[in-house]
């Protein structure tokens, strides 16, 4: 990275306190459990009114004349005409197009919305709304109700969306539904990139992706659409009835607290670390693990603490790098069933039930992102990190990617489809990450960055 863009990044740098910590390390303003809470509180009671929702994502960026912007409008009429809610993030572009097709056609248009620290408006055409400060609730809003969901072109934000909803329905956290991908020429690319990477490095298989349906109009999005039958699984929580439909009371939301409150305990202290990401698939005679490990030694060289998801494959190399060098080596995970699954180089842990809490706690700390290539889980992190620094809700930090053999024809989609062909992302997004191919560039960046 150029003296000059490091300069850059530091100058720029700006700090939300979703994601941010105070110079001391410490996590635990009480503020901030409950901003989180009540976002969740408010969250599902909202989403407690709704029925047969179906969530349309998209590029806020598209102009009404653009030929997606009239596919979404034309897919929310038929939406509303056969009696489903359209749920969409409720800004500009493809979202206003879903939600303007649903509300002149008579049916429940909703919208959840992001506070950002630029305007994120409303559009007009939308019916209810709530709107979230923190980015990690309003997607669980955005994605726990619904039956079915339509993506068309967009940019990081629609990726991390994508591959967050992927992730959880792969690792068995949400219902199979329909996932149905609006333009070939913008996601086809995307499907190679999968087929030719992350299936190649195991972390994912050709099957999972052929689930997916392409299509290029609204009439035949709204064929795998509608025959689906509503699921209505979201507790009420007003505190006179605190109760499920199904009759039991509903602990869920203490245990999230109880999650966010152990979790920013265990972050706190924690100043000076590194997260590194990747498959767990990674075999133990490849370059990349051995890359991995590696790259854990030299964080713990240079006093860096060693984050990771805890489990095996690349999270397991950059464990046992560092704590073979004696310095700090976490791993943040989830649970299975009663079990917590650690690899043997982890020397301080914690594991969650939520993906959401887990992804929050692994995120908050960092003082740089490694990403070596992965799958759906892999992909989503490096996306929402991308999406955070890319909208200022996240300092700006080294979002460092490992390998151009993997990372390569990912790096040339996002400059030819999202910069060049769509304008979804701005010619200098992909300025907030870099691709090396060796441990030293990776520990220079990062350095420098601390410097």
């Amino acid at each position: 990275m150029k003296k000059e863009t490091i300069e850059k990044i530091q100058k720029n740098a700006k700090k939300d306190f979703s994601y941010s910590l105070n110079e001391s390390g410490d996590f635990r303003e009480s503020w901030r459990i409950f901003r989180i809470m009540s976002e969740f509180v408010e969250g599902y009671q909202f989403l407690s009114s709704l029925k047969n929702e179906v969530t349309i994502l998209g590029s806020a960026r598209l102009k009404p004349e653009n030929k997606y912007y009239k596919t979404a409008e034309k897919l929310g009429a038929l939406l509303a005409k056969g009696g489903f809610t359209t749920l969409t993030g409720g800004g500009p572009g493809v979202m206003e197009a879903a939600n303007k097709g649903a509300f002149e056609a008579g049916g429940d248009s909703v919208g959840i919305n992001i506070q950002l620290p630029f305007e994120q408006r409303i559009n007009p055409y939308v019916k209810s709304s709530t709107a979230f400060y923190y980015f990690f609730t309003r997607k669980v809003m955005l994605i726990s109700p619904s039956n079915a969901f339509v993506l068309f072109p967009g940019g990081f934000g629609t990726m991390d969306e994508f591959f967050e909803v992927v992730d959880l329905m792969e690792l068995g956290y949400m219902k199979h539904s329909p996932i149905i991908l609006v333009g070939k020429e913008f996601w086809q690319p995307i499907l190679d990139f999968l087929k030719n990477n992350s299936v190649k490095v195991g972390s994912i298989t050709e099957a999972e992706i052929n689930h997916w349906h392409v299509v290029e109009t609204a009439e035949e999005a709204y064929e795998f659409i509608k025959d689906v039958k509503d699921v209505q699984d979201i507790c009420e929580l007003d505190p006179t009835n605190f109760q499920c439909e199904s009759g039991g009371t509903d602990w869920k939301i203490f245990k999230i607290m109880a999650e966010l409150v152990e979790g920013f305990e265990f972050l706190t202290g924690i100043v000076e670390d590194v997260t590194v990401l990747g498959t767990r698939s990674m075999s133990k005679n490849s370059p990349y693990y051995e890359s991995a490990y590696q790259l854990g030694r030299a964080l713990a060289e240079n006093k860096f603490a060693t984050v990771t998801g805890g489990g095996t494959g690349i999270m397991e190399a950059a464990n046992k790098g560092a704590f073979e060098m004696g310095g700090d080596s976490i791993g943040i995970n989830m649970k299975h069933g009663n079990r917590e699954n650690y690899n043997a180089y982890v020397k301080k842990a914690i594991s969650f039930d939520f993906p959401f809490t887990r992804k929050l706690i692994i995120t908050a700390p960092s003082k740089a992102f490694v990403f070596f290539p992965g799958g759906f889980g892999t992909l989503h992190q490096l996306f929402e990190v991308l999406t955070l620094m890319q909208t200022k809700k996240m300092e700006r930090i080294p979002v460092i990617l490992f390998g151009h053999e993997f990372w390569g024809p990912l790096h040339t989609f996002i400059k030819k489809i999202f910069v060049h062909k769509f304008e979804t992302t701005g010619d200098e997004d992909d300025e907030l990450y870099q691709i090396v191919d060796n441990v030293d560039s990776a520990i220079d960046l990062i350095k420098d960055f601390r410097k």
